[in-house]
């Protein structure tokens, strides 16, 4: 006679302790920036607490308003050079400073869908800052107590990626109630 463990797997954001409100508008700005670059993905993960980020390029703009903080977009080279080939309608073969900044645009085309998104909810914010781009991995971001947060994990479909790091791509929230 063998035991089979069953889990529940949260369906619903309040199950994960995320606002179905803030989840839906990062999910649905991720949506439409990568249609912009002739790319998708699916939402494969959601979670309340900070992950470690397994891309090499992590692009990251502040926000201000209702809330203040951060919103990260942390994806695989691989991927990167996916969305800004499609972006730019050019093709790299390798990480290029353009890469670098067409991945700084695609982390400005999510915040900014996501700003839209939440521009008369209690989420919102009207600043937001002039992306900044961190390339490699070994860093970590330490959050202050009290901040909302938001981790969404999406799954590019790129049927040439071996690896399933190199498919992923995660969105992270960190906000503060004013």
């Amino acid at each position: 006679m063998s035991a089979v463990a069953e889990r529940e797997v949260p369906t619903t954001a309040t199950q994960v302790g995320v606002s179905g409100e803030l989840l839906e508008s990062v999910v649905d700005a991720v949506t439409n920036g990568l249609a912009m670059c002739g790319v998708s993905a699916r939402c494969v993960g959601v979670s309340s607490v900070p992950s470690r980020e397994t891309g090499s390029i992590t692009g990251m703009i502040g926000v201000h308003g209702k809330v203040s903080g951060f919103v990260t977009v942390n994806m695989a080279e691989r991927f990167a050079i996916k969305a800004v080939e499609g972006l730019l309608g050019d093709t790299f073969s390798e990480l290029t400073s353009q890469v670098v900044d067409g991945a700084g645009e695609i982390t400005n085309i999510i915040v900014g869908g996501a700003k839209s998104a939440l521009g008369r909810s209690e989420w919102a914010f009207s600043q937001i800052t002039v992306p900044s781009v961190i390339v490699g991995q070994g860093y970590a971001i330490a959050y202050a107590r009290g901040l909302e947060f938001l981790n969404v994990t999406f799954e590019h479909d790129d049927p040439e990626a071996v690896l399933l790091a190199d498919r992923l791509m995660h969105v992270s929230v960190s906000l503060l109630r004013q």
